[in-house]
């Protein structure tokens, strides 16, 4: 079984920054698919992010711009920068990282942004 850990989140002003980390218990140099979700009140949980084991990296339109995806495989962790929050990024977000056939998410970790 892998286990992700989140951390990074908490509460940011609009305008602020914030860096999520996902810290995996096993290897992610050979993950298929690397992405990031969240999950607002009310609302379906929706991906952000993801980035392919080939490089390929799709954001939402509501992202761009603003949140970069990387990746630092000798910590076996990766990274969601989060620039110019907007109170609408308000949310739990979820690491997910999937190795062949099988994913695996993290617990989730709050980000609020307000002010």
């Amino acid at each position: 079984q892998v286990q992700l850990v989140e951390s990074g989140g908490g509460l940011v002003q609009p305008g602020g920054s914030l860096r999520l980390s996902c810290a995996a218990s096993r290897s992610i140099v050979s993950a298929a698919v690397m992405s990031w979700y969240r999950q607002a009140p009310g609302k379906q949980r929706e991906l952000v992010v993801y980035i392919t084991s080939g490089g390929t990296t799709t954001y939402a339109d509501s992202v761009k711009g603003r949140f970069t995806i990387s990746r630092d495989n000798g910590k076996n962790t990766m990274y969601l920068q989060m620039n110019s929050l907007k109170p609408e990024d308000t949310a739990n977000y979820y690491c997910r990282l999937s190795w062949g056939i099988s994913a695996y998410w993290g617990q989730g970790i709050q980000v609020t942004v307000s002010s």
